[in-house]
């Protein structure tokens, strides 16, 4: 599918001019910044997605852990002390 876009004259030098100092072509550069986007734009949305479900979760069922809680199940990370994931509770 080819499709097109129209650029600003200072954004395609811009993009020229990285193409020049990576060896590239513009082309690849354009590709490769639309790749990097939509990975990025992916993982925020999947984020939020995951974030409304955790949302709806809490609002059905109270279920939680507190601030203190995670903070403290945190700092065992990495340590001789490592513990598990507190359970959830109302």
């Amino acid at each position: 599918m080819a499709t097109s876009i129209k650029i600003d004259e200072d954004l395609k030098y811009r993009i020229q001019q990285l193409a020049n100092a990576r060896q590239r072509s513009a082309h690849w550069i354009m590709r490769e910044a639309l790749s990097q986007y939509v990975v990025r734009e992916e993982a925020r949305e999947n984020f939020k997605q995951e974030a409304l479900a955790s949302w709806k979760a809490y609002q059905e069922s109270g279920q939680h852990l507190t601030g203190a809680e995670t903070r403290d199940w945190l700092r065992t990370w990495g340590t001789e002390d490592e513990s598990e994931l507190p359970k959830c509770h109302d």
